[in-house]
C-alpha cells in the first residue's frame, strides 16, 4: 500500500530486474526507506525481501512472462537472451507500465547499484517544474532520470529512429543515454548556455534540466573540482550521503566502478553477475542509521 504525501510531487521509479538479488540490496532498500515520499516498483523473478520498506513495491514475475508482456505491449518480437538487455527499455517504462502510473506526476528509472541520499533535497519544487530531469549535464542518465507523466513523454521513445529494430537487437544499444537523450538535447557538446538557442536543440520542446550530480565517480566525468582525485569513502547516515572529498551532501552514489573493478574482478567476463566476489559486507537491519562504502565493500563503522 502506497502512503501518499500530497504536499509533494508524486514520483515512481520503475526497475525490472531478473536474476538473484545483488548482495548489496539491503543497502539500496535502506536508502529508499529514508526517502518515504518517493516510490519504487521493482519487477523480477526472485522472491521479494520480507522486510522491504513501504514505499518499495516488489512484483514477482517470471522472465519469460515479462518478455511476453513487453512483446504484447510494444508489438515487437522482443526476445533477449540476457536480462541486461532490458536496460534498452528504460525509455519505454512509462508506456509499458502506464497502468501503474495513475496518480503519479513523474515516472523514471534508476539502477540497483546505487545508494540514495536525501532525494528531496535535490528534487525541489523548482527542479520539478521541469518535464525531464537528468543527473548528467550532457545526456539522460540511465542510473537516475525522471520524466513528467504525460502521454508525450510516455510515448517519446517512438521518435527514436528505428527504435523497434534497436530494441530487438540482442546487443545493448544504450538507448536511454544515447538515442533517447537526443530527443531532448541534440547539441550536447555546445556550452550549456548556448544549447537552447540552436535550432532543433530540443526536438520535443519540453522543459529539461540536465545537471551533473557527480554520482558516478572514477568513470568518464571528472570530480567536482575538475580533478581525477575521487572520494575513497562514502558515508550514509540517517538518509544523508557524504564522502571524504566534499563537505556537501550528494543525491546518490552510483558505485559502478568499484563493483566492476574491485568487488567482482570477473564482472565483465561473466556478463555482469552481481555476486559478492571480493567485497566485504554486513547485513544492515531496517533500523540501521549509518554505513560507509569503500572499494573494499560495505562497512558498519
Amino acid at each position: 500500500m502506497i502512503a501518499w504525501d500530497f504536499s509533494v510531487s508524486r514520483i515512481l521509479l520503475i526497475i525490472p530486474y531478473f536474476g538473484s538479488w545483488p548482495f548489496w540490496l539491503n543497502f539500496f532498500l535502506l536508502s529508499c526507506r529514508w526517502n518515504p515520499t518517493v516510490n519504487w516498483l521493482i519487477i523480477g523473478d526472485s522472491t521479494p525481501p520480507t522486510d522491504a520498506p513501504a514505499n518499495v513495491e516488489f512484483r514477482q514475475v517470471g522472465y519469460m512472462d515479462y518478455l511476453a508482456f513487453v512483446r504484447a505491449r510494444l508489438g515487437i518480437p522482443f526476445d533477449p537472451v540476457r536480462p541486461y538487455k532490458l536496460c534498452d527499455l528504460k525509455p519505454m517504462y512509462g508506456y509499458l507500465h502506464e497502468e501503474d502510473l495513475s496518480g503519479y506526476e513523474f515516472w523514471g528509472f534508476c539502477d540497483l547499484d546505487v545508494v540514495f541520499g536525501d532525494l528531496r533535497r535535490f528534487l525541489t519544487p523548482e527542479v520539478l517544474r521541469h518535464d525531464v530531469i537528468a543527473t548528467h549535464d550532457t545526456r539522460i542518465s540511465g542510473h537516475f532520470s525522471l520524466l513528467r507523466n504525460t502521454r508525450l513523454l510516455r510515448e517519446a521513445f517512438r521518435r527514436i529512429p528505428d527504435w523497434a529494430d534497436k530494441v530487438c537487437d540482442q546487443k545493448s544499444q544504450r538507448l536511454d543515454e544515447a538515442a533517447f537523450s537526443k530527443l531532448f538535447l541534440r547539441y550536447k557538446r555546445w556550452p550549456q548556455h548556448l544549447r537552447k538557442w540552436l535550432p532543433g536543440a530540443n526536438p520535443l520542446g519540453v522543459s529539461t534540466l540536465f545537471c551533473e550530480r557527480f554520482s558516478t565517480p572514477q568513470c568518464r566525468i571528472a570530480w567536482v573540482d575538475g580533478s581525477r582525485d575521487f572520494p575513497s569513502e562514502w558515508y550514509w547516515q540517517d538518509g544523508v550521503l557524504n564522502n571524504d572529498r566534499s563537505e556537501h551532501s550528494f543525491m546518490y552514489f552510483h558505485f559502478l566502478y568499484w563493483k566492476q573493478n574491485h568487488w567482482k574482478r570477473e564482472y565483465k567476463a561473466e556478463g555482469g553477475h552481481l555476486t559478492q566476489g571480493e567485497a566485504q559486507c554486513f547485513v544492515p537491519g531496517p533500523d540501521c542509521r549509518f554505513f560507509r562504502v569503500s572499494r573494499e565493500g560495505f562497512h558498519g563503522n
